[in-house]
């Protein structure tokens, strides 16, 4: 039973579950601003076009629904679809619920995406060093590439070993400790 928890725990405390976690965190806000955005701005926004394209009159709202089992109610002597207590297929909820899966796709291939272009460069740099270390080693000429590459390595290398041999500007003190100072020398006169 102790190993299985301290598996259990080895598990837990690796980076990999953190980041997931935090990923679906984040990922619920994002659906929910999505599923606000689609279901506050877009769906009215479709059943209106929906309206308009089946007419724009008084029936035409119910075009945007099929009805499966009615619920008439009575308003000013005449008879409506009460929607509240009918069942039936909402298309505008139906072509948000696609759009909202679209833009939740879309936004994570370009996290993805972004991601992936940082790892690929992070690799390309370390295969440009470990290929440049070869030529070095073997004596063979580098290409205009790996020349700006060392070239640019070794004036970063430069700039922070200037950094390093900078006299360090002394911290500005603290005024409420300069004052309490001050208070204590003149007490002590």
């Amino acid at each position: 039973m102790k190993k299985f928890f301290s598996e259990f725990k080895k598990f837990i405390s690796r980076g990999n579950v953190m980041d997931m976690a935090v990923g679906t965190i984040i990922g619920a806000a994002f659906t929910a601003i999505v599923t606000a955005l689609s279901n506050g701005i877009l769906k009215p926004i479709i059943n209106m076009v929906l309206y308009y394209c089946f007419g724009g009159n008084k029936d035409a709202l119910s075009k945007m629904y099929t009805v499966l089992v009615p619920v008439m109610k009575v308003e000013e002597g005449v008879e409506i679809l009460d929607l509240a207590n009918s069942i039936y297929i909402d298309w505008g909820a139906f072509i948000s619920a696609i759009i909202n899966f679209l833009l939740i796709a879309f936004v994570l291939f370009l996290i993805i995406k972004a991601f992936n272009n940082i790892k690929d460069s992070a690799e390309n740099a370390k295969n440009l060093e470990k290929k440049i270390e070869f030529k070095q080693s073997k004596g063979i000429k580098l290409n205009n590439k790996e020349a700006a590459y060392v070239a640019e390595q070794a004036r970063i290398k430069e700039e922070e070993a200037k950094k390093a041999l900078e006299p360090k500007p002394e911290p500005t003190p603290d005024p409420v400790v300069v004052l309490l100072e001050e208070i204590r020398d003149s007490l002590k006169k």
